[in-house]
């Protein structure tokens, strides 16, 4: 099908306003675009209970973590990663909004980590601090939800990124357990030349120009790029990983390379979904109010979120 006429009209008022693509900007420049959105998204719906705090890392910083815990008894703890190209992005604004929905929608307690972004915290950066709250969602889910509450873990494009090659620290580190996970349009390999990358008619919000600069600014060394912690499509393994959810958008460069994660992980035996966004661009799953697409998104992602808790005996 076409991209959705919002998508267009969102486009063509970009166009009409002469906004530049980020690739054409500084990291500085596209992290001022988030308050935008964000205006337009609006706050989220109410929770029960915020909880704001920060985590000393191992050189001496530390990173905001935000616990969002719905009404009632939660049902599991999922840490969300959210997008960016691990340059932008953060823990307020529209990702407070998403997070907030999917604690309600799935009754569950979200927590957001707030990664240090590159250029100034390159690769891998972003992946240590998220291991970081991961670990400590892990160890305080009796206070976040309940002992031995489920943990999932879920994220879009970058945090898709994350989410994915976290799932692999875990397994092979030993834990924390992760039950189920999600990846919305995730970046799985730093290949460029797929087709989805090459198609003129994915070239919107996210182009292949602005991903190459997204990579430039995460991991400047091409050769480096296919370590299997920046592309988790090339681990050895993928056996023993959680079952997943990928969600993948039509019109959008990253398209192929989450149709191949979700074929991976497949063959190597893990329960897998593959749903495709008709008539979506990338990054709709964070413009709430915005887009249709999100509302759709949300539905879906809170629908098989909601199954695999029933399925594993956490209500229905």
């Amino acid at each position: 099908m076409p991209l959705d006429a919002v998508s267009q009209g969102f486009l063509a008022e970009m166009a009409a306003s002469r906004t530049p693509p980020v690739h054409e900007g500084t990291p500085a420049i596209a992290r001022m675009s988030g308050m935008v959105f964000a205006g337009m998204s609006g706050r989220g719906p109410e929770v029960k209970e915020v909880r704001n705090l920060r985590l000393d890392t191992p050189d001496g910083e530390t990173i905001r973590v935000r616990a969002l815990i719905p009404e009632g008894e939660p049902r599991s703890v999922i840490v969300y990663f959210h997008g960016g190209g691990w340059v932008v992005g953060d823990i307020d604004l529209q990702y407070d909004h998403v997070a907030r929905d999917l604690a309600n929608r799935t009754q569950s307690t979200v927590v957001l980590v707030n990664y240090r972004k590159a250029p100034e915290h390159p690769f891998p950066t972003a992946l240590e601090d998220s291991w970081l709250g991961l670990c400590w969602a892990a160890e305080n889910a009796g206070d976040l939800a309940f002992a031995d509450a489920p943990l999932i873990v879920g994220g879009d494009s970058a945090g898709g990124n994350i989410a994915a090659v976290l799932t692999r620290w875990a397994r092979d580190g030993g834990g924390p357990a992760i039950g189920f996970q999600f990846l919305v349009y995730p970046v799985t390999d730093c290949d460029l030349d797929r087709a989805s990358y090459l198609a003129p008619e994915n070239q919107l919000l996210l182009s292949r120009d602005t991903m190459a600069w997204f990579w430039d600014h995460y991991l400047a060394e091409p050769e480096k790029r296919t370590n299997p912690d920046a592309s988790p499509i090339r681990a050895d393994s993928l056996t023993g990983l959680p079952p997943a959810l990928v969600y993948v958008a039509e019109f959008d460069p990253l398209h192929d390379e989450g149709v191949a994660y979700a074929e991976a992980l497949k063959a190597a035996g893990v329960p897998v979904a593959l749903e495709e966004a008709s008539g979506q661009m990338h990054a709709y799953f964070q413009m709430a109010n915005i887009f249709p697409g999100y509302t759709a998104g949300a539905d879906l992602i809170s629908e098989h979120i909601r199954k695999f808790l029933a399925d594993n005996g956490k209500g229905a």
